[in-house]
């Protein structure tokens, strides 16, 4: 009977999990779409597996200026999209470190990516993807295994 209990506990927080993260995903796209209707957008994301991850996100004109920033930042699904002040006017290929002195450092390394992301793109070239996490582990379990022989 226990079991059973704890079995519908954990589906339940399933379920729960699986809701709040459809809506962080629909309010996502819905801030997204605002964004791509001004123009270019410019993203960059600075993961966190065990402390909170970041998106920035970059309205951007055709000569690089910033017409609208937005930002998520958090460890729950309860993170929502806020507004990022103090970028709008900038060019997004002159950004500096100064740009971003209100910024903590999770944002920064994510206006980063995007800055470099856009750089990237614009120039003609590919965002090279990085390995997830899985990935890793499997990349090392075939080191460790090639050295062995």
């Amino acid at each position: 009977m226990n079991v059973f209990f704890i079995v519908l506990f954990i589906a339940g927080a399933f379920l729960v999990q699986t809701a709040l993260g459809f809506l962080q995903i629909r309010h996502f796209s819905k801030a997204y779409a605002k964004l791509r209707r001004m123009g270019k957008v410019a993203i960059g994301k600075k993961p966190g597996r065990f402390r909170a991850g970041t998106i920035v996100l970059f309205a951007v004109s055709d000569s690089g200026k910033i017409l609208e920033a937005k930002k998520i930042q958090g460890v729950t699904v309860m993170a929502r999209v806020k507004d990022l002040p103090g970028f709008e006017g900038k060019n997004i290929r002159t950004l500096q470190e100064a740009d971003m002195a209100h910024c903590n450092h999770l944002l920064k390394m994510a206006i980063l990516d995007a800055v470099f992301n856009y750089k990237t793109i614009m120039s003609g070239g590919v965002i090279p993807e990085k390995n997830s996490l899985f990935k890793n582990l499997m990349v090392r379990a075939e080191r460790a295994v090639a050295l062995k022989k």
